[in-house]
């Protein structure tokens, strides 16, 4: 984890109905906010959503602060879109609050065509942040995966992480994956490994980006 630390950031999921008539509700209502309720969010920096293949929704919503989020939670006006909102999914929606986030390279960016979303376990929250940093320093100036535009990684329930991972593409990722990669960064990779467990990814083929005006 490195970058900028005064995040906010929270991680929505759920899961919507079968076909282009759950994607499409979901999606028509988080437009619907972004055009009514965004301009009164204060400290809003963005959001990025999506529907992946299983039907499962969700949003990694980016906050200046815990504060300012707390306070869009407040409005009534958000209260009565989320009543709404949440008829549209078929069982329960989980929240996952991280107070604690942090970009990395460019951080979120609306351009991206393909976002990951990575959730699990860390078991040395020092370390990790030790070799995001060694990571970032070796692949600054456009030395690393060129796919990968930036992202972002926040800590929530002590040890848990989620990670928003932007690319340019689909293809460029999976290319990516499979490129060799410098010893070093190898290693690095490796280690951050072995402080990870309970891995889940969502993948976002067609990620909704959200960006203030």
């Amino acid at each position: 984890m490195a970058g900028q630390q005064d995040q906010f950031v929270q991680v929505i999921r759920g899961h919507v109905a079968e076909g282009a008539t759950g994607r499409d509700e979901i999606r028509s209502m988080l437009d619907r906010w972004a055009t009514d309720l965004a301009p009164g969010a204060a400290g809003w920096l963005g959001s990025t959503a999506g529907v992946a293949d299983d039907n499962s929704f969700v949003a990694a919503v980016r906050f200046d602060s815990q504060e300012s989020a707390r306070a869009n939670s407040g409005r009534p006006e958000q209260h009565q879109w989320w009543m709404e909102t949440a008829k549209l999914f078929t069982g329960d929606v989980s929240f996952s609050d991280c107070p604690q986030a942090e970009d990395f390279l460019v951080g979120g960016s609306d351009s991206a065509g393909f976002v990951q979303v990575i959730e699990g376990r860390v078991s040395d929250v020092d370390a990790m942040r030790r070799i995001n940093d060694q990571v970032q320093a070796r692949t600054a100036g456009g030395k690393g995966r060129q796919d990968v535009i930036g992202g972002v990684v926040g800590l929530h329930s002590g040890d848990r992480f989620v990670q928003v991972v932007y690319f340019t593409s689909l293809e460029a990722a999976r290319a990516g994956e499979a490129m060799e990669m410098p010893p070093e960064l190898a290693a690095l990779w490796e280690q951050e490994g072995e402080l990870l467990s309970e891995l889940t990814y969502t993948d976002l083929t067609d990620p909704w980006m959200y960006s203030p005006r």
